[in-house]
């Protein structure tokens, strides 16, 4: 049986594309073909390439010609996209290609604290500085904007009076690490515009 193939694209660390090169490991459906970054020097490209993925470095160029990204994952045989992390903008193009096939995760329950230059701490500084009592993870499916396409599912924790941005991220991570992976999957075996 051919396995669906899965891209994940990152722009740092990588911690949910480990999970997720991890939670796809041996998948009786569903494998992860390749990591893609727009960052050279990205720490995901050594780890995903030392747990035998493939990786692949486009440059900024590049990851926004639509086309031309487009035309390399049909290429290489890719069905679906996570972003895991990954900070640039999808082309409309690659989105038009993809139709309800490119997941992204975010770490703030949208449509709160989205946008442009809203990931990591500038969305729990954020969160923070409005005195939320909740935050949470946001796993949607993408579209031409920002954190703006229909939402697959959302995870809560509570935000203490002590947190800082720090304190906070870990509880978020925890999130993350545990509800991303399954949320892929489901949405990989079930998808909502098949």
């Amino acid at each position: 049986m051919n396995k669906t193939k899965l891209a994940i694209f990152a722009s740092g660390t990588g911690s949910n594309a480990i999970k997720l090169i991890e939670y796809f490991k041996g998948h009786p459906s569903i494998e992860v073909e390749m990591v893609l970054s727009n960052k050279i020097d990205a720490k995901i490209m050594t780890t995903a390439s030392d747990m035998g993925i493939r990786t692949v470095f486009r440059d900024n160029h590049f990851v926004a010609d639509g086309e031309q990204l487009s035309a390399f994952m049909e290429e290489n045989g890719i069905e679906w996209i996570v972003l895991a992390g990954y900070l640039r903008l999808i082309p409309v193009e690659l989105v038009e290609a993809y139709p309800g096939r490119i997941i992204n995760l975010h770490p703030a329950l949208l449509p709160d604290y989205g946008g442009k230059g809203m990931y990591g701490n500038n969305v729990h500084r954020a969160v923070l500085e409005n005195k939320e009592k909740e935050s949470g993870i946001t796993v949607h499916l993408v579209n031409s904007k920002f954190d703006d396409g229909a939402i697959l599912a959302q995870f809560r924790c509570p935000v203490a009076p002590d947190d800082n941005p720090e304190t906070l991220y870990t509880r978020i991570q925890y999130l993350e690490h545990n509800y991303f992976p399954v949320v892929v999957e489901k949405t990989i075996l079930n998808p909502l515009y098949a």
